[in-house]
Formats: structure tokens, C-alpha cells, sequence
């Protein structure tokens, strides 16, 4: 697979994530409206099945931050 294939795969994964999450996102904001920041962390880790040889750094990523309504 080329180096093109892969980000391409790369941005449509996260694409499609952006828009998910932002649905979700205001969805629940409609259902529970209020005041406060809603606070949200977001991961993402690999899912591989690497037939009992992983890599020895899983991919691992977490971010947080607050939406305010």
C-alpha cells in the first residue's frame, strides 16, 4: 500500500468520525440542555488483531476538553 492510500484511508476514518461525533455531540446537548461545560475524552487505540505478536507501543491516543453550550 502507498503512502497516498494511507492517508487517504486515514482521512476518510476521521472524517467520518468528525461528523459522527459533532451529531452526537449537539444531539445530546439538545436532550440535556443546561449550563455547564460538557466534558469529553475522546480515544482512540488500535484494534488490530496482531495474531499474538503486538507491537510493543500500541497506538494509544486520549484527548479531553470541554464543549460549552
Amino acid at each position: 500500500m502507498d503512502e497516498e492510500t494511507t492517508r487517504n484511508d486515514i482521512r476518510r476514518l476521521l472524517k467520518t468520525f468528525g461528523i459522527q461525533a459533532d451529531e452526537a455531540i449537539n444531539a445530546h446537548l439538545v436532550r440535556h440542555p443546561g449550563e455547564n461545560p460538557l466534558h469529553l475524552r475522546i480515544t482512540l487505540f488500535d484494534l488490530t488483531d496482531y495474531e499474538g505478536t503486538p507491537p510493543d507501543q500500541p497506538l494509544h491516543l486520549e484527548i479531553e476538553g470541554d464543549i460549552h453550550p
